[in-house]
């Protein structure tokens, strides 16, 4: 599909893109020596696919994971992916238990809280329903039940600029994982799941019933992901970023990106380095 192939070369694009910022070192030891070799631990949420999930055979994979393998592999790395509970990232990276937060992380609200990496992905929230429900925007939402994940930004969005919307719902329900939220739309505990739209496609592309829904075309927001690391640790920021910007040059990242166009990187993720925030 065109929109797919296009948002695999946006992606290579962007990273291509990435521009390295100005900081202080960061003293504080957030990789570990394993083997003789530094261990790069990766922290993500192991239900956000396409970015970082567990598939069939039980293995962490995922768009994300599979960057950062490659970025260990070019720097004699040992990658450890380490899931973790959404809601504790912070103590997480501020411990040291992880080395950076890498899977689907949004940058917006964030920025001065983090030592980011460049954004590289457009991102934004959506509804995702039954076709057969009746519901076709957002006032059909009115008197509905509504659920979405804790911590996301969707959930942000609905209790902030989106408010209002929120007021019209019967209840506006958090779930630990999106699976229970589809799990519940499909049985009708709920009427729409709201959620990033990369994991929105990947959810129902990947059900067997999957012509039964549909994304509403209206959005609840948009926002830009990014890598996030300890605040200050510019040094470790940057030795990413250069690979990354190297794999970007050679077509590794293209290759990563095909693996995913089917799940999770649709046209309408609108990747690329002309970013509206």
């Amino acid at each position: 599909m065109k929109k797919k192939i296009l948002a695999i070369a946006l992606v290579v694009s962007m990273i291509g893109g990435l521009v390295v910022g100005c900081g202080s070192k960061d003293k504080s030891k957030d990789t570990s020596k394993k083997s003789g070799k530094t261990e790069f631990i990766v922290g993500f949420d192991a239900a956000f696919p396409p970015y970082g999930y567990k598939d069939k055979d039980g293995e962490y994979v995922g768009f994300d994971l599979d960057l950062a393998a490659e970025v260990c592999k070019r720097n004699d790395w040992t990658l450890k992916k380490q899931p973790i509970d959404w809601d504790a990232k912070d103590m997480e990276l501020k411990s040291g238990t992880i080395s950076c937060i890498w899977n689907g992380f949004t940058i917006n609200g964030r920025e001065n809280d983090y030592t980011w990496s460049k954004p590289y992905i457009d991102n934004k929230q959506v509804f995702v329903v039954k076709k057969d429900s009746g519901i076709n925007s957002f006032a059909d939402l009115k008197g509905k039940v509504v659920e979405t994940q804790a911590d996301s930004s969707a959930l942000a969005a609905l209790k902030g600029d989106k408010k209002d919307l929120t007021d019209t719902f019967k209840k506006l329900t958090e779930v630990a994982e999106y699976n229970t939220a589809f799990m519940d739309l499909d049985q009708g505990a709920c009427s729409a799941v709201a959620l990033d739209i990369g994991v929105a496609y990947y959810q129902i592309n990947s059900r067997t019933n999957k012509d039964d829904f549909k994304v509403l075309d209206e959005e609840i927001s948009s926002e830009q992901y990014a890598i996030g690391f300890k605040k200050g640790n510019t040094e470790l920021r940057d030795k990413v970023q250069k690979t990354l910007d190297e794999m970007a040059a050679d077509g590794t990242v293209d290759k990563i990106a095909e693996k995913y166009a089917d799940f999770g990187v649709p046209g309408s993720l609108c990747i690329g380095k002309n970013a509206s925030k």
